[in-house]
């Protein structure tokens, strides 16, 4: 079965979902989500969008922070462009319906956190995210000229020449694998949080995008930059909930279990310190006291400071039984934003005609070696404005949609071994939060590097000789990701943002790129670099 359309939107955060609201108007407009409209990063997205608004704030503070906490590998030009946008894209997220958080004045109340020098991220209470996306998905259902499909799943990406023609998609409602047919295919499948056991990523970020882009030729850039949140919340019925770096803003302090404030040993900046630093400090103590967690406490503001401020985090944390106005919150770190992905220009161009890549799945260079916060929400709604103009021009000027070859499955039989994707699943989340976390060393790399090539021959056998299942799909591209991120890593010998090893802990006088691209002949990865 073929499906013919103008655009191809894989993926439905707000990279998404903004690009298919702008690009309705010049055709057909599909949108691919895995599961449903709901199961994305944005929706879990607590803080904000960080721009510069207040009086006493300006475009070059708010680059040089971008630039500082990007420990030197930041493209200027690209941090000056997005930067400069952000005022407008607040402003149109108002238009489509979003209600930010404003003080009496009517002026937003702007929150402060970890690298920023000004209050400058606009939110909605501790629930940004999930406003944003709701938002976004009533007005595009409200869109007669957008098409959504959900639970459909992407497996490959189609390339002829040099030119991506469309996707090879799963219907898991009909177990059927479809070919969908653009004149433009848009990533916007987010992070890969899923390649580790702890993560504040939902079970969809598997990074899909990443990996197809990677199998189909696409330049892949800085996959060694994975950042990891500090504080996720430590309980056996919480999954995946983020404490907000805003807590961290408004006072919240890190304390050890005897209620000692351990950050004065790190940094002289102790809470407000970089992600990248504060959570290498809890790392630390957690190794060298080998305590199961740390804990958070913002107790000292009151409850009613806290349940306006921070409502969603208050109710999740009563209802596992913690009072955060009266008791620290237990935290780990987890594996949180992929700085890295499809090498991209602000506009979403790749290396392949025909492909754009927007939001997190994409690297622009915006982040560097480390992301400020609040900075990656502000990305995906400024690339997606560009993609949209740049796609208009794709999609009025280029050549039409094409049909291609059908899905082939051979001799694919039913699964009668469906523990090996199970297994397979904990065991590479395993090796990698172990061996490619939040601080590494060659020793950990070369046993991840190992592995990995073990659990992908196990897992490509069983990709060939049974039915594609969406589970299969996954780990399929979490291995690619998994080889990836440990490639570009060994590949660094230096520590810079959040790459941090043992073996090289001071950084190069010359920041450059990784740049990855599968050989056209072999699994083997290609290594460059740029300035």
């Amino acid at each position: 079965m073929e499906t013919m359309c103008d655009v191809l939107i894989i993926g439905s955060g707000i990279a998404g979902l903004s690009m298919a609201l702008k690009v309705a108007s010049i055709g057909k407009v599909i949108v691919l989500t895995k599961t449903n409209l709901t199961e994305c990063a944005t929706i879990l997205a607590q803080a904000g969008i960080s721009a510069a608004l207040s009086t006493d704030d300006s475009f070059e503070t708010h680059i040089q922070d971008t630039v500082n906490v990007g420990d030197g590998l930041c493209h200027l030009d690209v941090v000056k462009k997005i930067v400069s946008a952000a005022p407008e894209r607040i402003e149109e997220l108002v238009k489509w319906g979003v209600q930010f958080s404003k003080k009496e004045n009517d002026h937003y109340d702007l929150g402060l956190e970890a690298g920023h020098s000004h209050r400058r991220v606009v939110h909605s209470k501790d629930i940004t995210g999930a406003d944003i996306q709701n938002v976004l998905i009533a007005r595009v259902l409200e869109d007669p000229r957008i098409t959504v499909l959900e639970n459909h799943i992407a497996i490959n990406l189609k390339v002829r020449s040099g030119r991506c023609l469309g996707a090879y998609v799963l219907d898991k409602n009909q177990d059927l694998v479809k070919n969908f047919a653009a004149k433009v295919t848009v990533l916007a499948t987010g992070g890969v949080g899923k390649a580790f056991l702890y993560t504040s990523n939902p079970d969809i970020s598997s990074g899909d995008g990443i990996a197809m882009a990677y199998r189909a030729g696409a330049t892949i850039m800085n996959m060694e930059f994975i950042q990891f949140h500090p504080t996720l919340l430590y309980h056996p019925f919480a999954k995946s909930f983020l404490i907000s770096e805003a807590l961290r803003g408004e006072g919240a302090k890190l304390v050890d279990e005897a209620g000692f404030q351990f950050m004065s040993s790190y940094d002289s900046r102790m809470e407000l310190a970089p992600r990248d630093v504060v959570a290498r400090a809890i790392d630390s103590e957690l190794k060298r006291s080998g305590s199961d967690c740390l804990f958070l406490d913002i107790s000292f503001k009151g409850s009613d400071f806290i349940q306006k401020r921070f409502p969603g985090i208050f109710a999740k944390c009563f209802e596992l039984g913690i009072d955060i106005s009266k008791e620290p919150i237990p935290i780990v770190p987890a594996a949180h934003y992929a700085i890295g992905g499809v090498k991209a220009s602000v506009s979403g161009l790749t290396d392949i005609l025909g492909l754009l890549a927007i939001g997190e799945v994409a690297c622009t260079g915006f982040h560097g070696a480390n992301r400020l916060a609040s900075n990656s929400l502000l990305e995906s709604s400024v690339m997606a404005h560009y993609a949209a103009n740049e796609c208009r021009n794709l999609v009025n000027n280029g050549p039409p949609a094409c049909s291609f070859s059908r899905w082939q499955s051979g001799d694919a039989v039913d699964s009668d071994e469906s523990v090996v994707v199970s297994q397979n699943w904990m065991e590479l989340r395993l090796l990698m939060w172990n061996y490619v976390g939040v601080v590494r060393s060659d020793k950990r790399f070369r046993r991840a590097k190992q592995r990995i090539h073990l659990l992908q021959d196990e897992i490509n056998q069983y990709y060939w000789n049974f039915h594609i299942t969406s589970d299969l799909i996954e780990l399929r591209n979490l291995a690619d990701i998994a080889q990836m991120i440990i490639d570009a890593g060994f590949h660094r010998k230096e520590s810079r943002g959040v790459h941090f090893t043992i073996d090289y802990p001071m950084k190069r006088k010359t920041p450059k790129d990784t740049l990855l691209r599968k050989s056209v002949r072999s699994e083997i990865f290609n290594f460059s670099t740029c300035e």
